[in-house]
């Protein structure tokens, strides 16, 4: 029986957060220790040149994440763990499955319509002002990425499952056309809050500058949970758990009887101060052994690019494999 396979990536434009672990770093570490299952993790640098032109936000992206990773206990020998640009087969693909891809489906994507939706809002004259080709293809780049190692399972938040549709779009297309040459992946969506809330109650997000980063010091988690937007109920007044970022993160972190036990305290009118101290030391708990391990990688990072590097060397014999595949398919191949 052949192993299930399952590829995610985080993009390295800032510090890994509360959101980045519960929706991408837990539920792929998770399915990196089944025995039945074969997985691949990467940093997605080239995803990264969409939103971030800073050089040295990505290269110092690139060591945090990667040490978030190893510290939270990714096996690099049972698991290929890579950064994107280590793989030149990846850019190769990705113009290939371009030159199958439907204008139209692209036009569908959820950022290229926000993006054209705020110029549109601002009454710009040019609604794809601000937007780079990188911006409107890279759920392209990312079928690539998925389809190089005909991964079954991609695990997602609820904001990239669309992606994962488009990505069997692109695939069915291209088996039609040239034979079955790739898997049809599946999106995972973790059961608990795939998408956290940040500071302010939108998602947490880099782009909104409202995240909280997984690694900071104790101090600074706690004030970071002390700024997080709640409504005006005094203590004493039931509260509504299912619309707060507070119980969302907490549920993110507890078993299924500390969040019943969570939610009856919001009924019972606990008191926001009282809540935040508690989800602190809940989340500080779970954190300060990570934590530990991630400032000691920080101070090696001939270490953390050594741990890239053997994931690179592994990935790039299999991705020269298919890519010769494809190659032979599409026609580019030795004329005799």
């Amino acid at each position: 029986m052949s192993k299930i396979r399952t590829l995610t990536g985080i993009t390295t434009t800032g510090t890994p957060h509360l959101g980045n672990y519960v929706g991408a770093i837990r539920p792929a570490i998770d399915a990196s220790q089944v025995d039945d299952s074969q997985s691949f993790y990467f940093l997605a640098d080239y995803h990264a040149l969409i939103k971030c032109w800073d050089p040295k936000r990505v290269h110092e992206s690139s060591r945090e994440v990667a040490a978030a990773w190893l510290a939270l206990g990714l096996d690099t020998d049972q698991a290929t763990f890579y950064r994107q640009s280590d793989i030149p087969e990846i850019p190769e693909l990705c113009w290939i499955l371009t030159c199958m891809t439907a204008k139209g489906l692209m036009n569908r994507a959820h950022a290229y319509k926000g993006a054209v939706q705020e110029n549109d809002e601002t009454n710009t004259n040019d609604p794809d002002k601000g937007i780079t080709m990188g911006l409107f293809s890279y759920p392209i780049l990312m079928t690539a990425d998925i389809l190089m190692f005909n991964a079954n399972k991609v695990p997602v938040g609820k904001d990239q499952v669309q992606h994962l549709e488009m990505a069997r779009d692109i695939a069915s297309r291209f088996n039609h056309h040239y034979g079955d040459l790739f898997t049809l992946p599946e999106a995972v969506v973790e059961k608990k809050r795939a998408v956290l809330r940040g500071l302010d109650g939108r998602k947490m997000s880099k782009s909104y500058n409202n995240t909280i980063p997984l690694f900071v010091s104790d101090k600074k988690l706690r004030k970071l949970i002390m700024k997080i937007k709640t409504n005006s109920l005094e203590p004493g007044e039931p509260k509504d758990p299912d619309n707060c970022t507070l119980f969302e993160i907490w549920s993110a972190f507890a078993t299924d009887d500390e969040i019943s036990a969570k939610h009856r305290q919001y009924e019972e009118g606990a008191g926001w101060g009282q809540i935040k101290q508690e989800l602190f030391e809940h989340l500080n708990d779970h954190l300060i052994a990570p934590r530990s391990r991630y400032e000691e990688l920080l101070k090696d990072p001939a270490f953390i690019e050594q741990e890239l590097r053997k994931g690179a060397d592994k990935a790039r014999k299999e991705a020269a494999i298919r890519l010769t595949k494809v190659r032979h398919a599409i026609g580019l191949r030795p004329l005799g």
